[in-house]
């Protein structure tokens, strides 16, 4: 299994030689499978194509860099930018974790990390790590990040049980989830607080805080993950019902 270690490693080598598209690919074994879960019980939109149109608006609210506030990102730590897509906190991160930080890319789809890849090459961005992961699980190695974010794509996850209980153990001690959304129903690319809380919670993670951002920009909500002894099996986890996402 890849550590940590083989990661900053990895980055220290992205300072003269760029990764490969072939090299992409998992950073670590699967976890528990999604069979092992119950199912969401609302619906789940799809996957949205990469698109720039708004990042000019984004930037004008400094969306990243009051989110980074918020979960008080500094130089030097290992940020999971989770369902990266086409790199608009990945960029941003860059430059806030610096030259001695991380920022693993990570994202279901290869092909979208294929190109992130590239763009970050064209930027002249090496401290960026690459990492694919599957719907139920997203493949990072154990105790790797000191935050993760999962912006504007929590109503994506397919199997939200599974991937929040795979998540947990990429995170260390003391580390911090945000979840960037918007409080509309999941069929409309938003996910309702209430049924957000519910489902972390139901995995055993601790909200610390919820903040609205800045302009239309949605809301932050923070959470703890589980100890790792103290999390309930999967047969034990109930789902949570959201009637306003059947909208």
């Amino acid at each position: 299994m890849m550590t940590l270690v083989l990661i900053v490693a990895l980055v220290a080598a992205l300072g003269t030689t760029r990764v490969c598209a072939a090299d992409i690919g998992y950073l670590t074994s699967p976890g528990l499978p999604a069979k092992d879960f119950l199912p969401t019980r609302r619906p789940v939109a799809p996957i949205a194509g990469l698109s720039r149109s708004a990042w000019e608006h984004r930037d004008v609210l400094d969306e990243v860099g009051e989110v980074a506030r918020l979960l008080e990102l500094k130089p030097g730590m290992t940020v999971g930018d989770i369902g990266a897509g086409s790199g608009y906190y990945t960029v941003r991160l860059s430059n806030i974790v610096g030259p001695k930080g991380v920022v693993v890319a990570q994202d279901i789809m290869r092909d979208y990390l294929i190109e992130l890849d590239r763009r970050t090459e064209r930027l002249g961005l090496t401290n960026i790590i690459y990492a694919l992961g599957e719907p139920h699980d997203p493949r990072l190695p154990a105790s790797s990040l000191d935050a993760a974010i999962l912006a504007r794509m929590y109503h994506e996850i397919t199997q939200p049980y599974a991937f929040l209980y795979n998540l947990a153990p990429a995170l260390k001690p003391g580390a911090r989830i945000g979840i960037v959304d918007f409080e509309r129903p999941t069929s409309r690319h938003g996910t309702p607080i209430d049924l957000l809380r519910c489902e972390l919670t139901a995995v055993d993670y601790a909200e610390i805080a919820t903040y609205r951002l800045a302009g239309d920009g949605g809301y932050l909500a923070v959470f703890a993950p589980p100890q790792a002894g103290g999390r309930k099996p999967p047969r034990d986890i109930v789902a949570c019902t959201d009637r306003v996402g059947f909208r």
